[in-house]
């Protein structure tokens, strides 16, 4: 085996239309584990730091560019006429010398121990990622001679005796540079499929004395690929039970493992305790001893030590401080600032407003464009009215103020320090700090008046 080259390429073949996917989209758009395949498989790459990814799209090219947010060369192949096609489009963008890593956008579980482990078992010359199935139909096999790999034939091209081989490929090839242009050019087409198959080069290696080191991967899930929603869910499946054990034994209580959905990252301190049905989106950050009731979607937020979520609670791009209590059924809205100790309560909804050290907003209650300080309880059914139709406008409650139950709090409003309103007041001015305030229609009783019906049937 040679010394590995210290020049990578990546090239990701991405160009496929998905036909058994039944979906407008693309097929290797559809998520996994809250990304898409091919951004997946993309950032696998990238934490291999190669010299430069190249990904091959044709189908819905637009669509997927428009998906990736990561810096890489696009490379259209306007014909889809296999992946020896494929790879040689990649050609003009790949360096002379060094190895060229071929991946797929479908197969989105590729780990990168699996492929450093490939590399370098490759060297500089040609590395191959093998797996060995009970059903083999449909893959390409094998073929070795002395135990030595000699060539791979499709299943289409293959033989009775051929068809009997269990060791497949899996597509993923580690390519010397130097050679590529002679073997992507020596390729033919005169297969079952009518296509330049990129397993062709395995005989073009052993042609010209280039050896061909296999790897065989150590679970069949990792090199999977994806050709409809039947495999999409099972790769899911596998993603979140293999997420949901490495959280166990990083400490995490997980009370059902095979009931929870890691569809971003996690940062976790320790004795965090997840319930069931719980799905984290995003990057979250859960401080020590934090506690997740059931049934809770939980996007982009950062919550503090101690803090609980109660069940059935929906917290997107939100900061939670220490020792807070959330829930039951809450929602916390982007730009909410939740500080140590607060209670939000069910069916609270809170969006772009901060609220202050052990401050209490405990039912029924919508907070939006708000500044509230510590210490202040927002009485059940209270609403800040922030919005116009047209403009957003801000109310600002200071510390240790009393709002009373069924306010309406018509923005821009400000209420001063240890100010108290009274139940059902429509608070359209400016309250006074250490004040009550009271904004009530006076309750009149009509005598006499008669209430209609409607007439009584036979």
């Amino acid at each position: 085996m040679g010394t590995p080259s210290s020049n990578l390429n990546v090239v990701i073949l991405a160009a496929g239309k998905g036909t058994r996917m039944y979906s407008k989209q693309p097929k290797v758009l559809h998520d996994i584990g809250g990304m898409s395949m091919l951004a997946r498989v993309i950032h696998t790459a990238q934490s291999l730091q190669p010299q430069s990814i190249s990904v091959v799209i044709g189908h819905g090219k637009e669509a997927v560019k428009a998906n990736i947010d990561t810096a890489v060369t696009w490379i259209e192949q306007t014909e889809q006429l296999g992946t020896g096609h494929a790879v040689k489009t990649a050609l003009p963008f790949l360096s002379h010398s060094g190895r060229t890593l071929v991946l797929y956008g479908d197969v989105p579980l590729i780990d990168t121990p699996t492929l450093q482990d490939l590399l370098h078992t490759a060297g500089d010359e040609v590395g191959l990622l093998t797996d060995v199935l009970d059903n083999p139909t449909g893959y390409g096999r094998i073929i070795r001679e002395h135990g030595q790999v000699v060539a791979i034939v499709e299943e289409k091209d293959a033989n009775a005796a051929q068809k009997a081989i269990h060791e497949t490929n899996t597509g993923i090839f580690v390519l010397p540079n130097h050679k590529l242009p002679e073997w992507l050019g020596a390729l033919q087409s005169n297969n079952a499929q009518g296509e330049y198959y990129l397993t062709d080069v395995i005989a073009l290696a052993q042609r010209d004395s280039v050896a061909v080191h296999p790897l065989q991967v150590r679970a069949s899930w990792l090199a999977a690929g994806v050709n409809n929603k039947v495999q999409l869910a099972e790769l899911e499946r596998i993603l979140q039970r293999e997420q949901a054990q490495a959280l166990l034994k990083a400490g995490i209580t997980l009370r059902d493992p095979a009931r929870f959905d890691l569809r971003g990252t996690l940062q976790h301190g320790q004795d965090v305790v997840i319930d069931v049905n719980v799905v984290l989106e995003g990057d979250v950050v859960l401080g020590d001893d934090v506690q997740i009731g059931a049934n809770c979607v939980i996007k982009n937020a950062h919550i503090g030590s101690g803090t609980v979520i109660q069940p059935n609670c929906h917290l997107e791009n939100c900061t939670i401080g220490e020792a807070a209590q959330i829930g039951p059924f809450a929602r916390l809205r982007p730009n909410a600032c939740i500080g140590n100790e607060v209670h939000i309560g069910n069916f609270v909804e809170v969006k772009n407003s901060t609220l202050g050290t052990g401050s209490k907003a405990n039912h029924l209650t919508y907070l939006g464009d708000a500044s509230i300080g510590e210490h202040t309880n927002i009485g059940a059914g209270t609403i800040t009215c922030n919005y116009d139709g047209v403009n957003k406008y801000k109310t600002i409650i200071g510390d240790e103020v009393r709002i009373g139950s069924g306010n309406m709090l018509v923005a821009p409003v400000e209420i001063g320090h240890k100010a108290t309103t009274g139940a059902g007041s429509t608070i359209s001015k400016n309250c006074p700090a250490g004040e009550l305030t009271l904004a009530r229609a006076r309750q009149t009783t009509i005598k006499g008046w008669v209430r209609p019906e409607k007439p009584k049937t036979a």
